[in-house]
């Protein structure tokens, strides 16, 4: 059975932290033993050359009364990598509620004639939708596309055109201001953001704002490779120096970053009569180019457009001489919305149930940056970073978490800046447990050799179907942490970081699922002992 299904019904009476001896005479004997058990079967873990050279923090606690059953380090710092979505999501839920929806528009300052005439702009206004994408909903715990990444695009086109519109008069427009114009939150670093899981925040999120990219070899040697880009509309957003290379030879590619508007550069070779080569790069121009694939979309269902494709960005966030934000009070309403404009079409989201879900499953970096920055926004009126941030940190207190124990600087964990302790991320997770929206939140998190990102880990083992947990992983750095049930029915909550990994890349998780399978394998009295 699912964490989720057991925790239906769990109070925020439930007990605090108790010291392990509590326990009544009979458990307390037989539960120790298995601690014991643990802890010998996790230094044998942690013995090993690698992890023995890394840096440890554990902490697992009996999930109905906050009992500590094991801590290494639990109050030292750590880097959590993805592990901070947790805190990402559970603030999402706690601030915006499960049933929240976000509002794309197409719309203009203008009125649409009878004769379908347009007289000004056609502006697609982004207020944060993580999914103005292809992907299939009710999402199903793994990663499933259906259509052209332009799906959701070409159905308000189609609705414009239902509704009459037969020319525009001026410009299409990708109008992101609704978040202040601030793409790379602090600490990304230059590596991340040519990538997949380093695209720019924007309140258009168009197709995750990534590009997948397909080289094909040219018909001779030396010539130019073939470029297809999808979306289409990014094309033109980086620059390629890509030939064909020698029959047989191996392909090379290599991202060059450089100055300018253009500043990913694809560089290498392809073998001539090579099959193609797929890469997934950021589009590091989504409001742009989502308003030029929209302009592509319409002319093709016969709207005649006078103007250009262009993008409407907000300033930056304020910030003092010091350099800190300018934020206003957190009880501040949200700044009204202009009121003139004329709606054409509206497209509405999924239920932050189904956002959360997405972004835990995946470890979707972008979906985290936009529910920092909607929280902002809903609470303070600013929709930036420091502004979810400053929610964030009176959210925590609520949660009995003490101060300077989580710290924070974006809210997908993708900067090496972010700090917490094993301790903090417990009393967390049991806080979210204890809450109404706790069954979308722990069902929103992978479940091990299942789905997401723990589907092809800890299968067949003890630990499957018994984990529901968020993963964490950036260079030398792995995590993970969540809920688990016993194969003796106890209900444990946990986190698990290593820090200073001396490895990198495929197999380095591995001390921390065994260390995951022998806590589902070892913690909790035997059924006939088990406290009542």
């Amino acid at each position: 059975m699912l964490l989720s299904a057991l925790f239906a019904g769990e109070t925020a009476s439930s007990g605090g932290p108790r010291d392990f001896g509590a326990r009544k005479h009979g458990v307390q004997t037989s539960a120790a033993g298995a601690v014991a058990a643990f802890r010998a079967r996790v230094e044998a873990v942690l013995s090993k050359s690698d992890a023995a050279r890394a840096y440890w923090g554990i902490f697992i606690v009996d999930a109905d009364t906050g009992e500590t059953l094991y801590q290494l380090n639990s109050d030292h710092y750590f880097a959590p990598a993805s592990n901070a979505k947790v805190f990402t999501t559970a603030l999402a839920l706690a601030m915006l509620g499960p049933n929240y929806r976000i509002r794309t528009t197409l719309e203009s300052k203008s009125e649409l004639r009878s004769d379908g005439h347009l007289g000004g702009d056609l502006v697609l206004v982004g207020r944060g939708d993580p999914d103005i994408s292809n992907r299939k909903f009710p999402y199903s715990g793994r990663s499933e596309r259906e259509g052209p990444a332009e799906e959701p695009l070409a159905e308000m086109a189609d609705r414009a055109v239902s509704k009459g519109l037969r020319e525009v008069d001026g410009d299409v427009v990708g109008d992101d201001s609704y978040f202040p114009y601030d793409p790379y939150p602090a600490g990304w670093t230059v590596g991340d953001i040519f990538f997949k899981f380093g695209a720019p925040v924007s309140a258009i999120d168009f197709n995750d704002n990534i590009v997948s990219v397909e080289v094909q070899p040219g018909t001779r040697m030396g010539e130019p490779a073939l470029v297809l880009t999808e979306p289409r509309a990014a094309v033109d957003t980086m620059s390629y120096e890509i030939s064909t290379g020698p029959a047989g030879s191996e392909s090379e590619f290599a991202v060059v970053r450089q100055p300018g508007a253009k500043f990913i550069l694809l560089r290498g070779t392809i073998p001539l009569n090579a099959s193609p080569v797929k890469l997934d790069l950021s589009m590091t121009e989504p409001a742009e180019t989502s308003a030029l694939a929209l302009k592509q979309l319409l002319e093709a269902r016969g709207v005649k457009i006078t103007g250009r494709a262009r993008a409407e960005h907000a300033p930056p966030p304020e910030s003092t001489p010091s350099g800190e934000p300018v934020i206003p009070h957190a009880s501040a309403p949200s700044s009204p919305e202009p009121a003139s404009a004329t709606v054409l079409v509206e497209h509405v989201s999924q239920p932050l149930s189904e956002i959360v879900r997405v972004t835990n499953k995946e470890s979707q970096n972008l979906h985290a940056e936009l529910l920092l920055r909607a929280v902002g926004r809903e609470r303070t009126g600013v929709g930036s970073t420091a502004a979810g941030l400053q929610v964030e940190r009176a959210f925590l207190k609520a949660a009995g978490i003490a101060d300077g124990d989580v710290l924070l600087s974006d809210g997908s964990g993708l900067s090496p800046g972010d700090l917490m302790t094993p301790r903090a991320m417990v009393t967390l997770l049991r806080y979210a447990a204890m809450q109404p929206w706790s069954r979308d939140f722990i069902s929103s998190l992978p479940v091990a050799g299942v789905d997401g990102t723990l589907q092809y880990r800890m299968n067949k083992t003890a630990a499957t179907g018994r984990i529901e947990a968020k993963t964490g992983e950036i260079e030398h750095t792995r995590a993970l942490s969540g809920y688990a049930t016993t194969m003796h029915g106890e209900r444990v909550v946990f986190a698990i970081f290593y820090n200073n990994n001396p490895r990198s890349g495929a197999g380095t998780s591995a001390s921390v699922d065994a260390i995951a399978d022998v806590m589902v394998e070892t913690l909790g009295a035997p059924p006939s002992k088990k406290k009542r």
